[in-house]
């Protein structure tokens, strides 16, 4: 059963590290070339598509973490998947206080309606997202070495 728990934890949160690892370095990178009312409309529509799934995401990955920990105690590797689940319940953190507000507001807007600081607001998501990828990732190695 731990064996599975496992396997489970890794492939999900390495799912949502490749997803939002994608964001950062693909997708935002190309809505970023086009011109302005292309490049706000498909973050707009980022931003509520990957808004409704990525909370559930997060918190699946950080409770099948947990769930490994406290099955795991006194295992090899059980301090790696507790450290595991630390990172991602930062990276949770994170995402509640820093980037859920902006991603509100961005999901909202529209050519016409768009704040004059728009793109700052952007950038300020983009640099806060590369730092919880940077956690993410963390997390996600963690947990890989602790399988073995």
């Amino acid at each position: 059963m731990l064996t599975a728990l496992e396997v489970c934890t890794t492939v999900i949160v390495g799912l949502m590290v490749g997803v939002e690892f994608a964001v950062a370095f693909v997708v935002n990178p190309i809505l970023n070339a086009l011109p302005d009312d292309s490049a706000l409309l498909g973050r707009a529509h980022g931003g509520r598509m990957l808004g409704a799934l990525m909370p559930v995401w997060y918190v699946a990955s950080l409770a099948l973490t947990a769930a490994w920990a406290t099955t795991a105690r006194g295992e090899p590797g059980a301090k790696l998947v507790v450290t595991a689940a630390t990172l991602l319940l930062l990276s949770v953190i994170m995402s509640v206080a820093l980037l859920v507000p902006i991603n509100n507001r961005g999901k909202t807007w529209t050519p016409e309606n768009r704040p004059a600081d728009w793109k700052e607001q952007v950038t300020r998501w983009d640099r806060y997202h590369y730092a919880r990828v940077g956690v993410i990732i963390a997390a996600f190695t963690l947990l890989a070495a602790a399988l073995a």
